[in-house]
């Protein structure tokens, strides 16, 4: 079958990548850059794109059956926001593929994306405006929600484990997650990529407060846990520093407010792996 990866080189799109070259599939591997992913070598087709420019899109979902798209903006910008990667740029491919006769649409969205109070959140917001376009289209779809992965919790917490001090919302102690091994996720999406119109809550089959992630990456790491307990309004103030603004780090920062005050907890359990394993070994390597 033929299928069409685009941000296929990120670390989630790297991993799909190597569930649809190990199923056998013919895939377009679509991204800004190309870079090496293990065992793919020679498996795929690159084809280099800027999602913002639909010129460059011309022609990449010919033949087709499935689209897969996991491009979204994950960092600090002083270019783009999220309205032009998350928003524009997936339906600027969802257009091509719709010219183009595609069958299936799969799109990585987030959790609680859909929830009062998430559309002041521009890196919520704007998936959930591609999820209702594509929803209202003629295309069938499949809407993946990750709760997010498990190298995400230990790169943020990472800092705050060697600074010694982690730093949670007051109040928020008990919000709780069920963070999913990245590789556990992609092998999700591909087996359910012939899906019909249905959305996927999908976390892990460990749930935590962060208070207690917290507590295993200080104990992994052979320290004693301290947390700083700042008030919500806080990040609210930093959002809007000019520097912050001026940096691209704004919508960053809303966004992480929302998820260290809300609840992140996926339905649909998927992989075998475990976080408080995967914690163990991450921060253990550094003792």
């Amino acid at each position: 079958m033929k299928v069409v990866l685009a941000g296929a080189f990120g670390n989630l799109g790297a991993e799909i990548l190597k569930c649809l070259c190990r199923d056998g599939h013919e895939v377009v591997a679509a991204d800004l850059k190309e870079t090496a992913v293990e065992g793919c070598e020679g498996k795929y087709t690159f084809a280099q794109i800027d999602a913002t420019n639909p010129e460059t899109l011309k022609g990449l979902c010919e033949g087709a059956q499935v689209v897969i798209t996991t491009m979204g903006l994950t960092g600090a910008s002083t270019r783009f926001t999220s309205y032009d990667i998350d928003y524009k740029g997936n339906m600027n491919l969802y257009e091509e593929a719709k010219r183009a006769g595609v069958k299936k649409f799969n799109y990585i969205s987030v959790i609680s994306c859909d929830e009062p109070g998430a559309e002041k959140v521009p890196m919520l917001h704007a998936k959930y405006m591609v999820e209702e376009e594509i929803k209202k289209q003629d295309m069938e779809y499949v809407i993946y929600r990750p709760t997010g992965y498990f190298y995400d919790i230990a790169k943020v917490f990472k800092p705050y484990v060697d600074k010694g001090e982690m730093q949670l919302l007051k109040g928020y102690g008990h919000v709780k997650a069920n963070v999913v091994d990245c590789p556990d996720f992609a092998k999700f999406i591909v087996e359910h990529m012939m899906d019909t119109n249905v959305t996927y809550n999908v976390g892990g089959k460990e749930t935590y407060t962060y208070e207690e992630m917290a507590a295993m990456c200080f104990e992994a790491a052979d320290k004693p846990l301290k947390i700083k307990w700042a008030p919500i309004w806080l990040f609210g103030i930093l959002a809007n520093l000019p520097k912050i603004k001026k940096a691209g780090k704004h919508d960053i920062i809303l966004f992480s407010r929302w998820t260290l005050s809300h609840d992140l907890v996926g339905d649909t359990c998927t992989g075998d792996k475990s976080f408080a394993e995967y914690i163990k070994n991450y921060f253990g390597k550094e003792k």
